[in-house]
């Protein structure tokens, strides 16, 4: 793994020297632009439309637009002051709290921490005690010159950086169209909609979920490799159900059909083994 960040957390009066390193990663599969005519990659330049001419990376300054093509300057000057207040290697604990308060909408990205080599001691200690009490720990940083609030908690046997989101960036429910307003449920809805969650309820298994879409991407870009006909496979006759009892019943129906199946396959593969 490569490291992106070392600093350290404090933890009260207690510094325990880290490295931090991207714990989950992007797998879609990337495409680039070709023209058409000779498959060769384009690029994209930079063009100013006022003066008619591409404009080089030296020639480029920040601009933040405070009115509809009103703009001031903030250049590196400004930039480096900003930077030398907020250029912090610390993970700072503010607080600790418990994981259920924190609704996922705040979760933006999650790094592994693993200790440098003079903070082994300190890194199982803190590691034993979050475990011991339950606990994650509210922090901040800074990252890519930016400060960031953080939840710093333990998965398995690595303490997990998850950069949150601020409140004021998590947008407002109000400003949701078309939400329903309160009404009164059916109660033979709610009732099998119910039993439909019970049936379908399993514990979380992460590794039974795959992306479909990018399994058959990369089977077609292989066969495109291998010069293989490309097939279409047919669509799936589409079940219009309308009548909301009746999808909720057919649902359940299907729900309970789910178990005999698995178990059916189970015993013919530990009957194959």
């Amino acid at each position: 793994m490569h490291t992106m960040w070392k600093g350290s957390v404090s933890f009260g009066l207690v510094n325990i020297p880290i490295k931090m390193f991207t714990a989950t990663e992007d797998k879609d599969i990337k495409f680039k632009y070709l023209h058409r005519e000779c498959h060769t990659p384009l690029k994209y330049k930079k063009v100013c439309p006022t003066c008619d001419k591409e404009v080089s990376e030296e020639e480029i300054v920040r601009g933040y637009e405070y009115e509809l093509g009103h703009f001031i300057i903030i250049d590196e000057k400004d930039m480096l002051a900003l930077k030398s207040e907020l250029d912090n290697k610390s993970i700072d604990i503010l607080d600790f709290v418990n994981l259920a308060e924190i609704d996922p909408i705040y979760f933006d990205k999650s790094y592994y921490l693993s200790p440098q080599e003079t903070g082994n001691k300190a890194y199982t200690l803190l590691r034993q005690a979050m475990n011991d009490t339950g606990k994650i720990a509210i922090a901040k940083m800074t990252i890519r010159n930016k400060q960031t609030l953080a939840a710093l908690r333990v998965y398995k046997n690595v303490l997990v950086l998850e950069t949150i989101f601020y409140p004021d960036e998590v947008r407002a429910i109000s400003d949701v169209p078309g939400l329903p307003e309160a009404t009164n449920v059916n109660e033979k809805e709610l009732d099998i909609a119910t039993k439909l969650i019970g049936n379908l309820t399993a514990p979380f298994e992460p590794e039974k979920y795959k992306d479909d879409y990018r399994e058959a991407l990369r089977e077609l870009i292989d066969k495109k490799i291998e010069g293989k006909e490309i097939e279409i496979a047919p669509e799936a006759p589409h079940k219009n159900v309308i009548d909301l009892m009746e999808a909720l019943q057919a649902s359940l129906k299907e729900a309970k059909k789910e178990p005999v199946k698995k178990k059916a396959k189970k015993e013919k593969q530990t009957t194959a083994s």
